[in-house]
């Protein structure tokens, strides 16, 4: 397909990578001539510099007989004008807009229709979402849904007392005493797809594939005491801690906001009435003292900045406080130096944007039912998760897993089938109508259900 994404910023760069990976015909545009030509170089697609939201800088990116338009730059106003311009040169053309500002969110639903937007995304309000349910069921670093809610992958690291630590993945069912795979660990840097024989060790870093309904039973066995979040502290007064701190309000959390810009904290005390807005340096160790930091039951740390936010969390873990969120705006460029640090869960809003965008993207050209229902990505962007639905032209249905030549570096890990969900093994069969859960590595190119195929 061919493609127009307006803005070269995290986001809009991230997407680049990906969908110009997965073949589609990318013209990326951008005020900025250094961005536009940094992620041109690295990505090898075309570039125009300008102002997207003209109809000057649409029509010669090819917005008439564009399929899609993904306006992602840094100002919501300009983002909407761009797809309303590019309807105006091509009704037909399909539009994805970012819309940041939490003023915005429930406007743009209601005139979704009347501006012809066929998406709508917001990567702060996705990271909030992500982190209120790790709030609700602490204990795991990541939870991603599957199977209508009915399977997650989960991550969590080994402790050194962990009952895991020093047992082959065969052995792990008897002591979790339920069905559950290991699809993928992390160990330093480096990401495996591991067998049966594969042996854990301490600080690696596990990705499970378990039922919903097993989760606390999992945390009890892995001896993970968890208790109910009552009160948060966030680390920064960002658009994430607007969307978070509506949310936590409604679940009866109190909320704790620290913010050194005055004006800012103003309109924080504004946007959320119950919260406690604290003006203060998040770097002073007395202001977290004072705020309570070592007593509260999760910090957030959200600023601007990645490695002010990766100090602030290894303090407030050195605090011994229960549940730690780190936000990461870089989080492949760092992956090396964080996946060794003690920053509890680390939420990066331009991947949870991305994956949200290349999911669209995929069923837009889902013309047999192929593609996938459900992309996720972890480990920093090293491994994909995908959910396909089994349909009459979907290959080898109801043969064992153990006689199918899948491609290394591709794993089948569950399937979804009349309501209920099978850990997946060599006996496991899909039938149609039944949705598969495929984990991959990064360097596999998984857009297809035959893709995962030799």
């Amino acid at each position: 397909m061919k493609i127009i994404i307006a803005g070269a910023g995290k986001v809009g760069s991230t997407l680049t990578k990906v969908l110009s990976a997965d073949g589609h015909d990318i013209t990326l545009i951008d005020s900025k001539k250094e961005a536009l030509n940094a992620a041109c170089q690295l990505y090898d697609v075309m570039g125009l510099e300008g102002n997207c939201a003209t109809l000057d800088a649409l029509s010669q990116a090819g917005a008439a007989e564009a399929d899609l338009l993904i306006a992602v730059t840094n100002a919501d106003e300009v983002n909407l004008l761009c797809c309303v311009t590019a309807r105006q040169l091509n009704p037909a053309i399909h539009t994805i807009v970012r819309i940041r500002n939490a003023e915005y969110t429930a406007q743009m639903l209601e005139m979704r229709e009347v501006f012809g937007l066929s998406l709508i995304v917001n990567p702060e309000r996705s990271a909030a979402l992500e982190i209120e349910r790790l709030l609700r069921y602490p204990g795991f670093l990541t939870r991603e849904v599957f199977a209508r809610g009915r399977l997650e992958l989960v991550e969590f690291k080994l402790k050194k007392d962990s009952p895991l630590a020093g047992l082959k993945l065969k052995d792990i069912s008897s002591v979790l005493k339920t069905k559950v795979l290991i699809c993928a660990v992390m160990r330093g840097s480096s990401i495996t797809l591991p067998g049966g024989d594969y042996e854990l060790k301490t600080d690696d870093r596990i990705y499970m594939t378990a039922p919903s309904h097993e989760l606390g039973k999992i945390l009890r066995e892995l001896g993970v005491i968890t208790r109910k979040v009552k009160r948060v502290i966030l680390g920064g007064g960002g658009l994430i801690s607007v969307h978070l701190g509506q949310m936590l309000e409604k679940d009866g959390i109190k909320v704790q906001i620290i913010d050194q810009d005055r004006a800012r904290c103003e309109e924080l005390a504004r946007l959320l009435p119950s919260a406690t807005i604290c003006c203060g340096d998040i770097t002073d160790l007395s202001t977290l003292e004072r705020e309570g930091l070592s007593s509260c039951d999760a910090f957030v740390a959200l600023t601007g900045m990645d490695e002010l936010n990766i100090i602030m969390s290894l303090y407030a873990n050195s605090q011994k406080v229960p549940i730690v969120i780190t936000k990461q705006g870089h989080i492949e460029e760092l992956q090396d130096i964080i996946g060794e640090l003690s920053l509890g869960s680390v939420i990066s809003p331009k991947q949870l944007c991305s994956d949200i965008v290349v999911r669209y993207v995929r069923s837009m050209r889902d013309t047999d039912g192929e593609s996938a229902l459900t992309v996720q990505t972890v480990a920093g962007g090293q491994v994909q998760a995908c959910e396909f639905a089994i349909g009459p032209a979907s290959l080898h249905k109801n043969t064992p897993l153990s006689e199918l030549k899948i491609r290394p570096g591709v794993l089948i890990s569950a399937i979804f089938h009349e309501g209920q969900v099978m850990i997946a093994n060599g006996s496991s069969v899909y039938q149609e109508g039944d949705s598969v859960i495929v984990i991959s590595t990064e360097t596999k190119n998984i857009q297809r259900f035959s893709d995962i195929f030799a």
